[in-house]
């Protein structure tokens, strides 16, 4: 029983992941999602043992008694740094940045009307109903801030598989992940100022203010920490991870423990500068592996705390049919206070960012999901004894409520939501391609099928059974589109062809990270305008390369002359190196088009809409050749060093794929490979380093320091 006790917490663990891998596995081709099955399966071993079911097996009784009765704190600093750091690592940072305004809008002003008007709501609860007289307006607000934060996982996950607008789901996910941090600072602020026994009588609102801004200090200084040590061991990616996931937890546990502020805000500034300021800084494989291992920490801790969670509510939670039906109108209030408030900031919101349509509003409102936080909160209320017992028990009851419903209801009606909306509908020159391209791999597996057939080693091979495996036939859309909805589409296939350019030069070292990164910049421009801007609108580039020309007057004032000689010079060679890479994109593009004319893809009377781009990407290829010619000519010396490192970079690009190409061919072993690769690397990062940017150079001008010298004999 002893050696039982001992294992139960990894046996536990152990069990929820199998329980989770034999759910996905059964929900593949289902729509309940897979959280909302997580939990509805921690609320039947929950009812079971609450019912007497395992007591013929005590230590599975014992098990998820225990799982019942876990400490809420234990939850918060075991999960919270995972699922918190992941949610802002995964984030599209072009869209992000655009969508960060209305996020902050609704993660602060909006999460603040929710919790005065569910307060409000409770009070009136307290007012009319019997059996609520102990409410006061400190134990409303803080059910109100508790209950207003939310946790989409369920709804992102289904827009991701749906395919909407990735623009909207960043904004739910933003939301969710800005207001996490907001609404347990307000919790704090009435559980531990009002309710807990050491109250303190500052005022909440500089309080708040307090908190979030040391909160915001110390994550951000932490993650600045980190950076600079991660980006100094670059070629060690299992150090790199471990020294981030150490740091999210002490982040945590320093800002929430020892220092009394909001670990959840100081993890968000921890998580949001990482991904923004870091994240470019590492190396392509780098942020790959990374990828992958968070996704596996985030899918493990999600299984757990949903089942854990549907647990402690089977457990915990006394029913009555009267507080049943004040639930309901508590659940149907909550959606309405969402949907007041979303309108409240509506006129705001679709002027900011991407803008927000109604029917986007209408998804935002229904899409507030309660999860994982909403329910750790009121555990810590149960847990506390200065709290009165009917205040803990009816906060815990509402709460799991809520969060119930929330699951149940609104995740698995949000795809029926989303079909009558319209917001899954799919443009019929996109539908079009896409049936074009499935045909075309259907009549190639047709061609590929009539030769095995011919084959005399094939013979007596069973045909009809082997065409039943083959593709089926495509539905040829209604609606033939004209070429004027063409033309946006194939614009953002040229798009995507060109980002997976951008990643491929770049990871072979062919262009440096700042260029990579503004090339990227770029193409995200183009689109936020859904290819309805042409492909020779590329403002930014254009006007960073002219930059040259006040950067040259600037060199002939005597006391910045040395200075800026040494910017000039590097500020020439990421010109040139821009230039290059974007024109390797341009012909890229061409290529495609080509690929485009000579498939069945594109009928012959859309082959205007493709001289179109190519009349387009011409454009970009001239203005760009042009450009460097006019470096070649006025800045004679500086373009010679820019050649000279372009001509480094295609050398250690040369080795780099000589190495795969050995590794591919079975001429050089994985463990070799990566000793040479290590040192093409160090090579690599010596012309990307500290000593070629702005303030390096202005160190060097300052400080009478000699650069070091890249040429190796």
């Amino acid at each position: 029983m002893e050696e039982y006790t001992f294992l139960a917490p990894l046996l536990l663990t152990i069990g929820g992941l199998i329980i989770g891998a034999i759910l996905k596995s059964l929900l593949k081709h289902s729509r309940l999602p897979y959280t909302v099955g997580l939990f509805a399966i921690g609320i039947i071993l929950g009812v079971m043992n609450r019912t007497g079911v395992f007591q013929s097996l005590p230590e599975l009784h014992d098990a998820v008694s225990s799982v019942a009765n876990i400490n809420p704190d234990l939850i918060l600093y075991l999960f919270l740094p995972i699922l918190i750091f992941d949610a802002a690592y995964e984030l599209n940072l072009h869209i992000f940045k655009k969508t960060l305004a209305n996020a902050t809008l609704l993660s602060a002003p909006g999460l603040i009307i929710c919790m005065l008007l569910t307060g409000a709501l409770m009070m009136g609860v307290a007012t009319f109903i019997p059996g609520f007289e102990s409410w006061t307006w400190a134990f409303a607000l803080m059910f109100g801030a508790l209950i207003s934060a939310t946790d989409p996982v369920a709804v992102v996950a289904l827009l991701h598989e749906l395919k909407t607008s990735k623009r909207f789901s960043t904004l739910v996910d933003a939301e969710s992940l800005l207001n996490d941090g907001t609404g347990i600072v307000c919790f704090m602020l009435f559980f531990g100022a009002y309710a807990a026994e050491e109250a303190t009588h500052a005022s909440p609102v500089i309080t708040f203010i307090r908190e979030v801004g040391l909160s915001t200090l110390l994550g951000f200084l932490l993650a600045r920490i980190v950076i600079w040590f991660i980006t100094r061991i670059n070629s060690e990616e299992m150090v790199q991870n471990s020294v981030i996931i150490l740091a999210a937890y002490l982040t945590f546990i320093l800002s929430q423990y020892y220092l009394g502020v909001s670990g959840v805000i100081a993890l968000v500034a921890f998580g949001l500068t990482v991904t923004y300021v870091g994240k470019p800084r590492l190396k392509p494989q780098v942020n790959t592996f990374m990828e992958h291992f968070w996704e596996l920490l985030t899918y493990i801790a999600n299984t757990l705390i949903f089942i854990l969670v549907g647990v402690v509510i089977a457990e915990k939670v006394d029913f009555s049919w009267g507080a049943l039906g004040v639930l309901i109108l508590i659940y149907i209030a909550l959606n309405l206070i969402r949907f007041a408030m979303i309108m409240l900031l509506y006129p705001v919101m679709k002027r900011l960012g991407y803008g927000l349509t109604r029917r986007e509003s209408v998804i935002l409102t229904w899409g507030g999901l309660r999860g994982a936080l909403a329910m750790i909160l009121p555990l810590m209320v149960s847990y506390t004894p200065a709290i009165p017992e009917d205040i803990r028990s009816q906060v815990l009851f509402f709460t799991a409520g809520i969060v119930t419903l929330t699951l149940c209801i609104n995740a698995t009606t949000m795809r029926a939501l989303l079909n009558r909306l319209g917001l899954t509908h799919v443009p019929s020159a996109r539908t079009m391609l896409a049936y074009r391209i499935e045909k075309s791999i259907r009549e190639n597996s047709e061609k590929y099928l009539e030769g095995l057939k011919k084959r005399d080693a094939l013979e007596g091979a069973n045909w009809h059974k082997v065409e039943s495996y083959m593709t089926a036939q495509p539905q040829e859309p209604a609606k033939n589109p004209q070429n004027k909805a063409m033309l946006p589409e194939i614009r953002l296939r040229v798009l995507d062809k060109e980002k997976a350019i951008c990643r491929e030069i770049y990871e072979e070292g062919v262009i440096s990270k700042p260029v990579f990164l503004r090339l990227m910049n770029s193409l995200d421009e183009l689109y936020d305008h859904d290819g309805n801007y042409p492909l020779n609108v590329r403002t930014s580039i254009f006007k960073f390369c002219q930059r040259t020309d006040l950067l040259n007057t600037l060199r002939n004032i005597p006391y910045l002359q040395n200075w800026m000689t040494f910017y000039f010079r590097e500020r020439i060679t990421v010109v040139y190196d821009l230039g290059r890479g974007f024109i390797i994109l341009q012909k890229g593009s061409l290529k495609l088009l080509e690929d485009l004319r000579a498939s069945e893809w594109v009928t012959g009377e859309q082959n205007s809409v493709l001289d179109t781009l190519r009349e387009e990407i011409n454009d970009n290829i001239n203005r760009m050749s042009a450009f460097i010619n006019n470096l070649a000519d006025n800045f004679p010396k500086a373009y010679g060093h820019a050649l000279t490192i372009k001509s480094i970079r295609m050398l250690l690009s040369n080795e780099r794929h000589t190495v795969k190409q050995l590794i591919s061919n079975g001429m050089l072993s994985e463990k070799d490979a990566e000793r040479i690769l290590d040192d093409i690397d160090e090579r690599t990062d010596e012309i990307n380093s500290f000593s070629h940017t702005f303030t390096a150079s202005f160190l060097r001008w300052l400080f009478f320091i000699k650069k070091k010298k890249i040429y190796r004999n």
